[in-house]
């Protein structure tokens, strides 16, 4: 494995290569797809052992999602974990694809598997925030042999129909700000009533994860743009329900998070997923909607915790 230092090295299709951000604490890596697409994720705690966790972001999101979490996670003073996060193709530096029927949750739990396998993982505890969680059910389908322990977050085998057409409305008219400070302005006034508990660093923190800087110094979402054509095509026709795939989940050790004000995930859904996974463990988020930032307040001893205890049944 060969370590490089500048941007201009960053790896050609096909090359395992890690670039070191050792202040960061983690390690970039890219890994080409089954139709060679150059895909991109993060490792921290690289040299960890124990059984490693895999972060899988929302729709409109990337591996920054979870920084503060696989910081912790990783590091850790009671079995500190390999930390694996993943951007799905056409979101944070991973490579566009010009097919957009690609942009579907069956293709991108294969890259998760194309990436695992590059990595040589063959289980993992599981973390998937909203989307993320749609392909963890994917991944119960094409190999529920690597799932060892799942988090969802704010996620679940159906999403109420108005949340979601909610989200996607959001995602589709996201405001194109002039500046980073007009970003996190605009951000608090789309979801202020969702996430009350939010302070100017929390605005902050989800404005870096959701857009990046261009040349010119404007900030744009980050992910192809052709994604948003994607959504509104979808937004004709509900999305199916996975209660099927969600059983496969069943003998799987569970844990549920969810945003108090959210609208994907009602109590309903939850009630009916803790009738069919006797074992599911939940928490809820006070004063968020969806999703919940994992770094809040004791979620991350609490989904550690989760994990060392999945680890020990084995």
């Amino acid at each position: 494995m060969r370590r490089i230092n500048d941007e201009k090295d960053y790896p050609p299709f096909g090359r395992q290569v890690y670039k070191e951000v050792p202040r960061m604490g983690f390690l970039d890596f890219f890994y080409p797809s089954e139709d060679n697409l150059l895909l991109h994720g993060r490792v921290y705690g690289e040299k960890n052992l124990g059984r490693p966790v895999v972060c899988l972001p929302g729709i409109n999101r990337n591996v920054r999602d979870f920084h503060e979490l696989a910081l912790y996670l990783s590091t850790a003073l009671r079995n500190p974990r390999k930390v694996i996060a993943l951007d799905y193709r056409g979101r944070g530096r991973s490579a566009n694809d010009e097919n957009i029927s690609n942009y579907n949750i069956t293709v991108e739990a294969r890259d998760v598997l194309t990436g695992l396998d590059f990595l040589g993982v063959e289980e993992a505890a599981f973390i998937g925030t909203s989307r993320g969680g749609l392909v963890i059910h994917i991944l119960a389908v094409l190999k529920p042999s690597i799932l060892k322990a799942v988090v969802l977050n704010d996620s679940g085998p159906k999403f109420e129909p108005q949340g979601l057409a909610e989200i996607k409305t959001r995602i589709d008219q996201a405001p194109w700000p002039k500046s980073f400070a007009e970003a996190v302005e605009k951000q608090q006034m789309i979801n202020a009533t969702d996430f009350p508990s939010f302070g100017s660093s929390d605005w902050k923190r989800l404005v870096t994860c959701m857009y990046r800087e261009t040349e010119d110094g404007t900030l744009v979402p980050d992910l192809d743009l052709k994604l948003l054509a994607r959504l509104t095509a979808e937004n004709v026709k509900p999305l199916p329900d996975l209660w099927e795939q969600f059983q496969l989940l069943s003998t799987i050790p569970l844990l549920v998070v969810r945003g108090e004000n959210s609208r994907l995930i009602s109590t309903a859904i939850m009630n009916e997923m803790h009738y069919r996974h006797s074992g599911m463990e939940a928490i809820t988020v006070l004063g968020q909607g969806h999703p919940p930032l994992l770094e809040t307040g004791d979620l991350p001893k609490i989904i550690a915790d989760f994990i060392d205890r999945s680890e020990a049944r084995k």
